[in-house]
């Protein structure tokens, strides 16, 4: 699959972690790690909207590893946004500040989803640029490849923006799953053109995020949801990398979402991960999950919940999990101090 020589990096412990193997330390990254919590971020981000960044290979490259620079973080993330192949296929779309992606024209219909483009690989070859760009400069850190899940694509198109209720979308899933399964299809097949590239360009790992999955029943998430993350997760699997699979809410999920393919499942702050391992199963790693608001409650709490978080993590362990990624139970909120991330780094690699 891959037209690159992947880099040798096997005493990475996020790789190890991933992978069942033992790291030298309890690796640590963070979800939004690059990003506005950081000053440099805001400074280099000052004037250019946020599509327009995504599409800059050196300005990917920047953001991506200023949280490297600053925190000492075991993995660096793509800079992306889940709408990117979206915007590069061609769909009419923009992230409009504090609201999020709005779509000039949503998905409702049959007919919408046969009108729906393709993603061809050239269309984001700027993104695969950023990642050869941070292939060089990244040395021994590992690169995390970023796409969204298609059932969180599938709701921004159907919503045409964020939605709390996703009443649209479950109205299509529910009302004409025939339509539902054919968006699902050919967004899976731009989800997978997107994560080629950037296997292609090196990426060492790459982690697929449903960011609203939570809001589904389990029942509808195995009928209208799995068969589609399992695609992406199987034609991803010759490319020998660690793949990892997120969702926010997603508790009441995570046995299914254990079954889709991922190596590394993702447990957000409302599970102990002892209760994770029990729902996913033995042999695959968990990443999680420190609740992100608790990085503003003062560094006796923050110490506090780390260490506990990695007593569960340990636990799970001795459970049957494969290996623990220590990370937030979401991303990191724009307020948050970037000082207190840093010294949370440095108190998890001595845990």
């Amino acid at each position: 699959m891959s037209t690159y020589t992947r880099r040798r990096l096997s005493d990475a412990p996020f790789l190890a972690a991933a992978t069942g193997a033992a790291p030298v330390r309890r690796p640590v990254w963070f979800m939004r790690q690059a990003g506005r919590s950081l000053p440099e971020y805001r400074e280099v981000r000052a004037g250019v909207g946020m599509l327009e960044s995504c599409f800059d290979p050196e300005l990917v490259c920047e953001i991506t590893m200023q949280p490297i620079r600053r925190h000492g973080v075991d993995a660096a993330i793509l800079f992306s946004d889940i709408v990117v192949p979206l915007k590069a296929a061609g769909i009419d779309l923009d992230i409009v500040p504090g609201v999020g992606p709005v779509v000039a024209s949503p998905v409702r219909t049959a007919a919408d989803v046969q009108a729906l483009p393709r993603l061809r690989p050239e269309e984001v070859g700027a993104v695969a640029d950023g990642v050869g760009l941070l292939v060089d400069e990244l040395g021994q850190t590992p690169l995390i490849g970023f796409a969204g899940a298609p059932f969180t694509l599938a709701s921004y198109l159907v919503e045409g923006g964020p939605s709390k209720n996703h009443e649209r979308t479950k109205a299509m899933m529910l009302g004409d799953p025939t339509a539902w399964h054919a968006l699902l299809g050919a967004l899976t097949d731009i989800t997978l053109v997107f994560l080629r590239a950037q296997l292609a360009a090196g990426v060492d790992a790459v982690q697929l995020f449903d960011s609203w999955a939570g809001a589904l029943s389990l029942a509808d998430y195995r009928r209208y949801v799995l068969p589609h993350s399992e695609r992406v997760f199987a034609e991803l699997a010759d490319a020998g990398v660690p793949r990892i699979h997120f969702g926010v809410g997603t508790g009441e999920l995570l046995g299914a979402m254990g079954e889709v393919g991922a190596d590394v499942v993702g447990v957000d702050w409302r599970l102990p991960l002892t209760e994770a391992v029990r729902r996913v199963g033995a042999g695959k790693a968990l990443q999680g999950n420190l609740d992100p608001a608790v990085l503003f409650a003062g560094w006796p709490v923050v110490e506090s919940e780390a260490r506990r978080i990695a007593e569960e993590a340990d636990a799970a362990l001795a459970m049957g999990a494969a290996g623990h990624i220590f990370n937030l139970g979401h991303g990191v909120l724009p307020e948050t101090d970037p000082g207190v991330l840093t010294a949370l780094v440095e108190l998890v690699h001595e845990l």
